[in-house]
């Protein structure tokens, strides 16, 4: 086998744990909305776990990305999808910690519903970010530079969703709607929500780099 051979099975398989990993977050996230939805807290009390499975997958994939750098010494493109696959990681990673964050806060209280308009936008949120995580992944392992950038615009929805929450739980303090402990509990999972679409976006800007060696507008290499 040539080492140039060697080397693309090396990336590909680089490429099959960032999926994995991915797929992981994904899974986790399923769980929560899930969870959430029927206030199952067995399931919660699981999610609390989740942040253990995936630094182990992080480290995982770092080593492997290490050594390749270190051994194989990649150059353009190649050299780019290793090394922004080590950011990657970062951002699914928290993914996993904002699922058991949001987890964590359920559980807070003996029985955590959401109530209505705040449940309508709060679970679209959560499709909506959990859309943007599973494009993002799939751009950056594909190379697919268009993909990525649609991620990044969708951004706009989750953000204009995360004020209109916020808004109307300000709102509820004035009238009284909720108590304000339920407020924060809210908002604070919005706030989750918004950052799991922020990772996304980053998630996004690396695949394009990996592509065009464009990081916001610097070229880097």
């Amino acid at each position: 086998m040539s080492p140039r051979i060697y080397f693309e099975q090396e990336l590909d398989l680089l490429k099959n744990k960032v999926t994995e990993m991915g797929e992981r977050a994904e899974i986790s996230y399923d769980r929560l909305v899930y969870a959430v939805r029927g206030n199952d807290r067995e399931t919660l009390k699981l999610l609390l776990d989740n942040d253990r499975q995936m630094i182990d997958m992080q480290r995982s994939i770092e080593a492997k990305c290490l050594t390749l750098l270190t051994r194989q010494q990649p150059v353009a493109r190649d050299l780019r999808l290793v090394s922004s696959a080590l950011k990657v990681v970062t951002d699914i990673e928290r993914v996993g910690d904002h699922v058991s964050d949001i987890a964590e806060l359920c559980l807070r209280t003996q029985e955590f519903k959401l109530d209505g308009v705040y449940e309508s936008k709060l679970l679209i949120m959560m499709e909506e970010a959990k859309n943007m995580l599973h494009e993002a992944v799939e751009a950056f392992v594909e190379g697919d530079e268009k993909a990525a950038r649609q991620v990044i615009e969708s951004d706009d929805v989750v953000d204009d969703l995360f004020n209109q929450v916020k808004e109307e739980l300000m709102g509820s303090i004035r009238t009284q709607n909720l108590d304000a402990d339920k407020v924060v509990d809210y908002l604070m999972i919005a706030k989750y929500l918004e950052k799991i679409g922020d990772h996304a976006v980053n998630i996004g800007e690396w695949a394009i780099f990996q592509v065009t060696g464009d990081m916001q507008g610097v070229q880097l290499y």
